[in-house]
Parts: C-alpha cells; structure tokens; sequence
C-alpha cells in the first residue's frame, strides 16, 4: 500500500515528543530504533485515514497514547518471546519488538484489517522473529511454551488468563496492562493465579492511571 517512509519526512515534532516521552521514561533507545518506531507511526496514521484502526488520529497523541504507553512497559518485558493478546494494530507487541529485538513475538488479533495493516509494517519494517495470527486467542495452538503473554485492555483479567493458558509455559507470566488498578478484577482471578507484581506506571502524555499486573500460575 506505502513505501518505507524516508528519515528526512519524519517531522522533527515527532522525534522531540517521542525524545522527550523516552527521557521521561528513562529510556535510553539508539537513533536507529527511533526512526523505526516513527516509521510505524507514520504508517499508523496512513492507514488510520481508510481503515479507522485506532480512534487516536493526531500523530502527537499516537506517539503518546502508542508508543510511549507501550515502551512504559518494555524493563518488565525482558524476554527472549512474547505473546500479545488483542493486539490491534500492534500495541505493544509491535513497539516492543521494534524497540528491542526478541526470538519469538506472536502478534494475535481476529480483525482483519489490523492484521494487514501488521504484515505491512512486519513488511517495511522487518522486526526479527515477529509473525501475526489473524485468530482469536482461544484458537491458537497448545504448545507455543511462551515466557510472556502480555495484552493492554484486552479483556478481564480472569479472562484474559483463561484464552491464553494453553500457550504460555508452565514458568511463564502473564502481564496485562491496565489503566486504574483493577482490584474487582484481581478479586475474580482463579485460586492458582499468583499476583507477583502490581506495578504503578508514571506513563508521560497519559489521560488516566496506568497499572501493569504480572500474574503466574502456582500449578
């Protein structure tokens, strides 16, 4: 649908915001791997124009709402694979493995058009080990032995553990983004779901709360 975007389009209000967003962040990401990122979003926002992705449209707030949301998360996120529920567009399964490479990233969601858009970008942008799965997550083979299973909004907590477990590894975690911390969703969760962590975002540019919930199973 597009060419790669040269460097030299890449306006220099999007470089300031997402620069500032990643010092906030106290992230330190090479030039490299920032002209990546905003490529996606300059794709991002083409494809938003005709096939209505994300109801996020103005570049700055994708930068914000997108990619610095997404990179909030990326020093609990250490790898080598991941798995990323409901992912739409590719936030933040697709931001993460281009921000910093991993062996293996599912990238899953059952709409079609979001998925295009993801092989597009998987096209010009080449991240390593990435694939997409047009599918629902309660149709994704048993087996996969991932580490991580990371999804943002997805569902209910309860639910969300429910569609991936046959996927994640035994060790594994999952880690759902949230906005508020979701204590009545943390009180459905099944009696073998360990809560390791709740962690408090401070996410630049937000418009609300962000929690991020690590989970494990004890069985």
């Amino acid at each position: 649908m597009s060419a790669p975007t040269p460097a030299s389009s890449i306006p220099n209000s999007w470089r300031d915001r997402l620069g500032t967003g990643l010092a906030q962040l106290h992230l330190t990401l090479d030039p490299g791997v920032q002209q990546r990122l905003l490529e996606y979003i300059a794709l991002l926002l083409q494809w938003n124009a005709a096939f209505n992705l994300t109801a996020v449209r103005e570049p700055l707030a994708m930068i914000d709402r997108h990619l610095i949301d997404s990179l909030a998360v990326l020093p609990f996120v250490p790898g080598p694979d991941l798995a990323d529920i409901g992912t739409g567009p590719g936030i933040p399964g697709l931001v993460l493995a281009l921000a910093r490479p991993f062996e293996r990233v599912w990238l899953v969601d059952s709409n079609g058009k979001k998925a295009r858009f993801m092989r597009e970008c998987l096209r010009q942008l080449a991240p390593p080990g990435v694939s997409v799965h047009e599918q629902r997550a309660q149709a994704l083979p048993a087996g996969a032995d991932f580490s991580q299973v990371i999804s943002r909004a997805y569902t209910e907590l309860a639910d969300f553990v429910a569609s991936t477990r046959q996927i994640i590894a035994a060790d594994g975690r999952w880690l759902a983004m949230k906005g508020k911390r979701p204590d009545a969703e943390l009180a459905r969760l099944p009696a073998d779901i360990v809560i390791e962590a709740i962690h408090r975002l401070d996410v630049p540019g937000a418009d609300g709360e962000r929690h991020l919930v690590v989970m494990s199973s004890s069985g």
